[in-house]
């Protein structure tokens, strides 16, 4: 008989989905520059909103965004921008569209010079950080790190980033391994 599964307790119990994203993505370091600036925006819409909200409307997103081109979004222009308000399959929101435009430009500019990925990481030295919170009331919403990084991106241009943000980007990406000691991922992904 098939043992039952004990994973960290913010994913819906029976919502397929969201389970899968917690078993098989969340945590899961990332070092892809461009899959890095895609979670970096989705995250920046989120601001509000639930992750599952946005988990829903990833796909969508994906089409909509252009497959998360950060060449194509630098260039959109006013019409691009309106059609999107005018997209009930995304989050309407003029500042968060705006801001993702801004961000692929930031993006490029420091892709020019550094990969976006080493410079990300470099925050966490490279290696992901292993965490062991036993509750979920231990896990931060922030950290003086994630507070740098969100610094030093809106120094970059980058909008939507603050220190809460950006610490459940890295949690995301697999920056910090924030499942919980109880999970079955912790250990598979590293934790002791």
């Amino acid at each position: 008989m098939t043992q039952p599964i004990t994973r960290c307790p913010w994913p819906t119990p029976g919502d397929e989905l969201y389970e899968h994203y917690h078993d098989t993505e969340w945590g899961v370091p990332e070092y892809d520059d461009q899959a890095l600036f895609e979670k970096l925006i989705l995250d920046g819409f989120q601001a509000g909103l639930s992750w599952r909200t946005i988990l829903y409307k990833r796909e969508n997103f994906r089409a909509a965004f252009d497959g998360f081109d950060p060449e194509k979004i630098a260039r959109w222009d006013e019409r691009k921008i309106e059609a999107l308000l005018q997209d009930a399959g995304i989050i309407r929101s003029r500042l968060k569209i705006e801001g993702a435009r801004k961000n692929a430009k930031s993006w490029l500019a420091i892709m020019e010079q550094e990969s976006f990925s080493e410079w990300l990481w470099s925050y966490w030295g490279g290696t992901p950080l292993q965490n062991n919170f036993e509750r979920m009331e231990d896990v931060p919403a922030k950290t003086p790190i994630s507070e740098q990084m969100a610094k030093d991106l809106k120094k970059r241009g980058f909008t939507f980033c603050g220190p809460v943000i950006v610490y459940a980007f890295a949690q995301a990406v697999g920056m910090v391994n924030d499942h919980l000691t109880t999970c079955f991922r912790h250990k598979e992904l590293g934790g002791g």
